[in-house]
């Protein structure tokens, strides 16, 4: 088959490698039928995550078709249509009985690291990929959902409401900043409303994003490349500051950033993947009794969000801005990192 393989950092190669086989009797084998890129495959292409080793297959979102599966595999049958969850999950281990399937201690990959697909496995920029523990990393899709809809799920949905919007605690009336509008940025203000934010603000350098934000749900945009954007963002509060900032690019200036629109007693929830050390002032921050929250996805929310996008509730479809096919993959990801001149949002890779 051809995958995409990581040569170390700043090179990638789609090539033939050999076909996914089951390995395990809780294995599946799927076709990947849609796959995309996601801001962390271009933190692994810098060399941000150490862990990836060169030939590991990039990805770890996708829809797909099952062709084949492990004789203990009870809820999953060949032919089925499936979302491949970017997080693993035993379904037996502490951690994924509680829905941290984040640190699920199954040990494919590594015991303790849900996040395996793309960066300890083989992940789904391929043509097949074997997906370890299927009755709880595989989710069945109704046919009132797209391929462009589901793959959304597999990481960005919910890593945007789990990370962003449940850690962050929004409640109702809350104002909410997101500061960073790509696609987790997107994800985190169109599921704010779910737990009944009053105020979103969309916070980016881009003209495009912000316009982006506006058709997700932000109701005030604010370009943070201006130096007044601080005190456009506490207008919004009458200077109070916000009571939920999230921070969804992963750089330094904008974890900084986060911190001085927070109200006191606020949340801060970083969402980002960082690949630098990131400056905390505490000696500024310990007066403000501020909660500051940050992790991996569990993906123990993808059911519920599964029916809300089934419901059209949330517009998932409409984070699909440009479609390749397989043999373009390095087209697909020349877009994607060219976003700002692209207006990319998430690209799709199908057949």
């Amino acid at each position: 088959m051809k995958a995409l393989v990581y040569g170390g950092p700043g090179v990638k190669t789609w090539t033939d490698v050999p076909d996914p086989r089951i390995i395990r009797s809780t294995d599946a084998i799927v076709r990947v039928d849609t796959t995309t890129i996601c801001g962390t495959d271009l933190h692994i292409l810098k060399g941000d995550v150490p862990a990836v080793e060169p030939g590991r297959i990039l990805g770890h979102e996708g829809v797909g078709t099952v062709v084949a599966v492990g004789e203990s595999v009870e809820s999953i049958a060949v032919g089925q249509r499936v979302l491949i969850s970017c997080i693993k999950s035993c379904g037996h281990c502490a951690n994924c009985k509680n829905g941290l399937y984040s640190h699920c201690l199954g040990d494919e990959g590594r015991s303790g690291i849900g996040w395996v697909f793309g960066h300890l496995i083989d992940g789904t920029q391929a043509e097949f990929v074997r997906v370890p523990y299927a009755d709880n990393s595989l989710y069945p899709l109704p046919d009132a959902v797209t391929d462009a809809e589901a793959v959304m799920l597999s990481d960005i949905l919910p890593t945007g409401f789990e990370i962003g919007v449940q850690y962050g605690q929004v409640a109702p009336g809350d104002v909410v900043a997101v500061i960073g509008a790509g696609p987790v940025g997107l994800a985190c203000i169109a599921t704010a409303g779910l737990y009944g934010a009053g105020t979103i603000v969309a916070v980016d350098i881009d003209d495009n994003r912000l316009e982006q934000a506006k058709t997700f749900g932000a109701s005030h945009t604010v370009h943070s490349g201006r130096p007044e954007w601080r005190d456009e963002v506490l207008a919004v509060t009458d200077g109070a500051g916000v009571d939920v900032a999230i921070e969804a690019v992963g750089i330094p200036e904008t974890f900084t950033m986060a911190t001085e629109i927070v109200r006191p007693g606020g949340h801060l929830a970083n969402v980002g993947v960082h690949g630098k050390p990131v400056p905390l002032h505490v000696e500024n921050l310990w007066i403000q009794n501020i909660s500051i929250s940050m992790g991996l996805v569990n993906t123990n929310t993808t059911p519920m969000l599964l029916k809300l996008v089934a419901q059209h509730k949330i517009p998932a479809e409409r984070l699909a801005t440009h479609r390749f096919d397989f043999d373009h993959v390095e087209d697909a990801y020349d877009t994607f990192s060219r976003a700002a001149e692209t207006h990319a949002l998430k690209v799709l890779i199908s057949h």
